[in-house]
């Protein structure tokens, strides 16, 4: 492995015109995107419907096309499923990526295509290692081997012949041999479908290996270094794994997550942020000392922004990347190389710069809390949670939030927060003061509804049992990287059936 490390990092070293593409000439690559993604329509079921002509301006395109979201795009992803050819894209579809039903439905199966696969996500995936490499030139991640964790092929809810899986496993299944090369364990495990079966077969066939670098999502990542340190009976993860350099992230917020990992490791690892999605891969930070993404404008896609005014209500129309501004919420929307076609995907982001095109997430359109008018989003929920960790020495393993109509005093209800700690706080009224105060800090509509305790009381804290969440997930069979706790939600659904799960 060590002989391979130089060459593969030269390799890496070598494509600084990626670099120069999506720092430079983002507006440009989008322009020959939307022309590429176009000529690709024109011969589609979906093109014909919506009148996709040669040359479609923009304008023509955003006039002709509405936004489309899972349920207006599922009567073409059924017909795909059951064997046409040309529906959504002019190829014929081989796998579905399966996701967490966010929507009516309760699975989402997103199509991928040989080139969504090539266009969008092996490229990506190579432009982090680029962008890592930029950042670390003497890097030794390939005289080792990676773990990538994710979900498993699964078999589809109806009868066809499209096959399908977590995006994780689909990726998998289809990657290079190189890429496979410098994988551990074998797919063979890392495809397995029993979840706690194949967290144990990850951390026994790679507690001894030389691993130099570890992807996935984050609560799921920490399930298998627990285990690995079970097995090997060390101390810290440094210990075992001394190697290790990188831990590409994704999937949920790392910010609750980033001390624990911190103390696990116990040594100099990168937390490189990652967007990577079920629909695609659309980005990576690029700085050492900030997690903003920088936008892969010259990955496929073809991106769109709603924005999202004070009062949480989206605009009508899109606009183009051009048109962006700085600091306002926009819900995302996107074009791309598996015909979704003005697909809003559910997440929002703000920019924070614009040469080049950086953003954070700031949480889902379909994820917050605003029963008294409070207008709590996820960004604010997760950098609340971990300052109360910060403070109060605890380690978050999930936590969920609710609200409560229950008028206590004078207000008309509050914010119930259901959290399981591997290590609870030393004060938990210290706790619930210092998420209080910093969500007030945060988000000045949540102060306005708190001031005086008129229409929102204090949060109230419920310290889950051991395994909650698990249990939980085991229960609506979602047990795998690519599926997510609902943190925020509006009503009581998530938040009374996980208080079942409490014993």
């Amino acid at each position: 492995m060590q002989l391979l490390n130089a060459p593969i990092r030269a390799y890496f070293g070598y494509r600084e015109e990626r670099i120069v593409s999506l720092y430079e000439h983002a507006l440009e690559t989008q322009e020959k995107w939307f022309t590429y993604l176009i000529r690709n329509g024109l011969k589609t079921k979906f093109g014909h419907d919506f009148g996709f002509t040669p040359n479609m301006s923009y304008e023509a395109f955003r006039r002709n096309v509405p936004i489309q979201n899972y349920n207006a795009l599922y009567p073409y992803i059924e017909r795909i499923i059951k064997g046409e050819e040309d529906v959504l894209w002019n190829a014929k579809v081989e796998w579905m990526a399966k996701s967490s039903g966010t929507t009516q439905a309760k699975s989402k199966f997103i199509p991928i295509t040989n080139d969504s696969l090539k266009l969008n996500n092996y490229l990506s995936a190579k432009d982090s290692l680029t962008f890592y490499i930029e950042l670390f030139p003497e890097t030794e991640m390939f005289a080792g081997k990676g773990i990538t964790l994710g979900g498993s092929i699964q078999k589809m809810e109806m009868e066809t012949k499209v096959k399908c899986g977590d995006i994780s496993a689909v990726l998998m299944e289809n990657m290079p041999a190189i890429g496979e090369y410098l994988k551990a364990p074998h797919k063979d495990v890392l495809l397995n479908d029993d979840w706690n079966t194949k967290l144990h077969l990850i951390a026994e066939h790679t507690v001894n290996e030389n691993i130099t670098s570890i992807s996935g999502v984050p609560s799921w990542m920490l399930l298998v270094l627990k285990e690995v340190l079970k097995i090997s009976g060390k101390q810290s993860m440094s210990e075992a794994w001394p190697n290790l350099e990188v831990f590409f992230h994704g999937g949920v917020a790392f910010h609750p997550y980033r001390e624990e990992y911190t103390k696990m490791l116990s040594h100099s690892v990168f937390f490189m942020n990652m967007y990577n999605a079920s629909e695609g891969f659309f980005g990576l930070q690029d700085q050492r000392f900030c997690d903003d993404l920088l936008l892969l404008t010259d990955n496929g896609v073809f991106y769109e922004f709603l924005e999202i005014d004070e009062m949480g209500v989206t605009k009508e129309q899109a606009i183009p990347l051009q048109e962006v501004k700085l600091h306002q919420q926009y819900a995302l929307v996107m074009t791309t190389p598996a015909g979704l076609w003005r697909y809003e995907i559910g997440d929002t982001i703000i920019f924070t710069s614009l040469r080049p095109y950086r953003f954070q997430i700031t949480g889902r359109t379909t994820h917050y809390i605003n029963a008294f008018g409070e207008e709590l989003i996820m960004d604010n929920a997760n950098k609340a949670i971990a300052e109360a960790c910060r403070k109060t020495g605890a380690i978050l393993t999930e936590f969920t939030a609710a609200p409560t109509f229950v008028k206590t005093n004078q207000s008309e209800g509050r914010h119930q927060w259901l959290i399981e700690f591997s290590k609870q706080p030393d004060d938990i009224e210290k706790f619930r003061t210092v998420l209080d105060q910093t969500l007030k800090s945060l988000n000045s509509d949540y102060e306005a509804k708190r001031t005086g305790n008129l229409l929102l009381d204090e949060p109230e804290i419920i310290i889950a049992a051991e395994g909650t969440f698990m249990k939980w997930l085991t229960k609506k069979n979602k047990l795998g990287g690519q599926y997510k706790v609902p943190r925020l939600q509006n009503d009581r659904g998530v938040m009374g059936e996980m208080r079942r799960h409490e014993i």
